[in-house]
């Protein structure tokens, strides 16, 4: 079996080359005779591995040194507690409301504390990014949170809000590392790797040191304060110690890629390949508002459901796979992360000029 373009929204696509990479290495990493999976996670070979991958995206991400790294479990939802968990200081909290996952971020921080919807797009199925330049911020509030790329539907904050001074909380799963970003404008920037840097079962939370505290809700897990894991080196416990190998992998690859700026410039190009042909096809249309579109995550529609469903399963039997929307808005999404190919996007272009030509 050859490989497929796979289109997933999550776990998505990995390079290949570190694919490969990880393939040779997995009966013996770098002489140590064993497989990463095997390895103890206070090894002196595993601090490297991870000493190595946090340099990594420090580098990438220009990291300032006020920030602090944590590879933790429990993915991007556990972060919906572990935030307001932290941060909730004023038991007050600001939510953008712009998808699912944000929503879901919004419910759970209520059991914390008093979290005030602030701003939604759910009026219109979340097709785009409300106004954000002048919220009515509260003057108490401890944190303001936004999703910030919707995987589900395919909107993107190309501005950050105005929080009136007041922190910015983002959520990044499925834009982490898509282009480059200015840390210093987040106090906490996280996101969830199975869509963008590496296989699922981990999140990447990016802290501002002076969020670190001891000063928790009452009750607060031991592993959910962010202080347990960043005193010990996100070694607390025993980390996803292969998932932090592989997503070290990545961060060579983008490295070797030309970083953060040159993987903007490929994602813009593959985008416009496929937003151009969805804004001149007659059978296909996008549903995003077009100055909110998403680089990462491309849903569109025929506007009948046998018709998508008729396009995901001949496009699975000609090598694109997992093209089928999220099951609350359905249609068709294309998840477009750093390690799609070009040509995948052109392939995909491809079958559906044919089949609006064989089903016009």
């Amino acid at each position: 079996m050859s490989r497929v373009y796979n289109f997933s929204a999550g776990p998505a696509v990995l390079p290949e080359e570190v694919l490969k990479e990880v393939a040779d290495e997995m009966m013996d990493y770098n002489g140590t005779g064993m497989s990463v999976m095997e390895m103890s996670h206070r090894s002196a070979a595993f601090q490297e591995i991870i000493d190595t991958a946090e340099k990594d995206l420090r580098e990438l991400m220009n990291i300032p040194d006020n920030y602090k790294v944590l590879f933790l479990q429990g993915g991007a939802s556990q972060q919906f507690a572990m935030i307001p968990m932290n941060l909730m200081k004023n038991k007050v909290a600001d939510y953008i409301v712009t998808g699912q996952w944000a929503k879901k971020a919004y419910q759970e921080a209520q059991k914390y504390g008093k979290a005030n919807k602030i701003a939604s797009s759910e009026d219109k199925t979340f097709s785009y990014i409300p106004d954000c330049s002048d919220l009515p911020i509260s003057p108490d509030a401890d944190y303001v949170y936004i999703c910030e790329n919707n995987t589900i539907y395919g909107t993107k904050f190309k501005e950050l809000p105005n929080t009136k001074g007041k922190t910015l909380v983002a959520d990044v799963s499925s834009c982490f590392l898509s282009e480059p970003v200015d840390v210093s404008k987040y106090g906490i920037i996280y996101g969830g790797v199975q869509k963008n840097i590496g296989p699922a079962g981990m999140v990447i939370v990016i802290i501002r040191e002076d969020l670190i505290t001891e000063d928790v809700l009452p009750g607060t897990p031991t592993m959910l304060t962010y202080k347990t894991h960043a005193d010990a080196g996100s070694l607390y416990n025993t980390p996803n110690a292969y998932c932090i190998y592989v997503c070290g992998k990545v961060f060579k690859w983008l490295k070797k890629m030309g970083g953060l700026e040159e993987m903007k410039r490929r994602n813009e190009e593959k985008a416009k390949i496929l937003y151009d042909f969805l804004d001149s096809s007659k059978l296909f249309h996008g549903t995003v508002v077009p100055k909110d579109r998403s680089l990462m995550n491309v849903p569109f529609v025929t506007g009948d459901k046998e018709m998508d469903a008729k396009f995901v399963t001949e496009a699975a039997k000609a090598g694109l796979v997992n093209l089928k929307g999220h099951r609350s808005v359905g249609g068709m999404r294309a998840s477009i992360y750093n390690a799609m190919p070009k040509e995948g996007v052109e392939a995909l272009v491809a079958f559906m000029k044919k089949f609006e030509e064989e089903n016009a």
